[in-house]
């Protein structure tokens, strides 16, 4: 049976690898994408680097003529396609810029789930509803985590996501809706912005490698963090979403790295030593941060028999490998 998939977010890292999943294991589905980006082109390239010589994409279409804050456009569209599955994963995936933007990134990111949420609870739709939370709205200092582990957000995007991961277990209790929060770890990819730590450190590792600095400063060494790739995620996420049963899952390795290990990988990979050119710089570091984020990917593993397949070194190998790809 066809089946039809809306996602918000579609030409991000979890959006591309999400529509590949669903392209190589559902290819007659339709699939339905949001996107403030209208450098589509930049989308088709990237599902071309992931679905090589399976590339189809005719059944994949891309509404950037609709905003997701104007909720009576929204809910028409929802009407009008009448989805199987929602994917909410729109909205600013930076904590640093929530920081600054502070209210303004709170207000679009529940602003956004209402408008989507709204037409499939007053239509009653059966569709299947994904939301992404963040691994943010956690007390870090109880790591590992687990989805019954105390809340503590520390930026305005963890309490919008808190605030809309509470809204969700409400629903679920008021309406007849199949809605699921996955709560995310890290995870990073080749489609990775150039603004996130990972890209920076090999960035700064090409550009040490061409000569062109020779220094570059982190905040930390000691920070541990829980990283899976983004192709790993999105498995997990269409998971969720495809067993319909209304439950939260933690998604994330139940691995732990730290910085100082990325720089170990990244660097022996262009046969340097991190230690010549790396300096430790603390203003660097965001206030709060917590030493040590990692899940417990338990329950996830237990009821989908879903884990990270992917581990870290092959995650930035195959960064590393993309970037210096891009520049030949």
């Amino acid at each position: 049976m066809v089946e039809k998939h809306l996602i918000t977010g579609i030409t991000g890292q979890d959006g591309v690898f999400l529509t590949s999943h669903i392209i190589n294991n559902k290819k007659d589905d339709i699939i339905y994408g949001f996107s403030r980006n209208e450098n589509i082109k930049t989308f088709q390239k990237k599902l071309q680097h992931t679905l090589g010589n399976n590339l189809d994409i005719n059944n994949v279409k891309i509404i950037n003529n609709v905003d997701l804050l104007n909720e009576k456009d929204v809910a028409k569209l929802i009407k009008e396609i009448m989805p199987d599955y929602i994917y909410n994963l729109s909205g600013p995936s930076s904590v640093y810029k929530s920081m600054q933007k502070g209210d303004k990134t709170d207000k679009t990111i529940i602003k956004i789930f209402n408008n989507l949420i709204k037409p499939v609870i007053n239509e009653n739709l059966k569709c299947n509803f994904f939301q992404a939370s963040s691994s943010e709205m956690f007390d870090a200092s109880l790591s590992p985590l687990n989805e019954q582990s105390k809340f503590l957000p520390r930026s305005p995007y963890a309490e919008a996501k808190l605030y809309i991961h509470e809204d969700i277990q409400k629903i679920k209790n008021d309406y007849e809706v199949n809605i699921s929060s996955g709560i995310m770890f890290n995870h990073e990819s080749e489609f990775r912005d150039d603004e996130y730590l990972i890209m920076k450190i090999i960035n700064s590792a090409i550009s040490i490698e061409d000569k062109d600095i020779n220094e570059f400063k982190v905040g930390s060494l000691e920070l541990v963090r829980d990283w899976s790739h983004a192709k790993d995620i999105a498995l997990a996420i269409y998971e969720i979403n495809k067993e319909g049963a209304s439950e939260d899952y933690v998604i994330g390795s139940g691995v732990g790295n730290n910085i100082e290990t990325i720089l170990e990988i990244v660097f022996t990979f262009f046969n340097l030593n991190w230690k010549d050119f790396v300096k430790i710089d603390n203003s660097l570091l965001r206030e709060g941060d917590p030493l040590s984020i990692v899940s417990n990917p338990k329950k996830i593993k237990d009821r989908l028999n879903w884990k990270s397949m992917i581990s870290l070194e092959e995650t930035l190998i195959k960064c590393i490998e993309f970037k210096k790809s891009k520049r030949i």
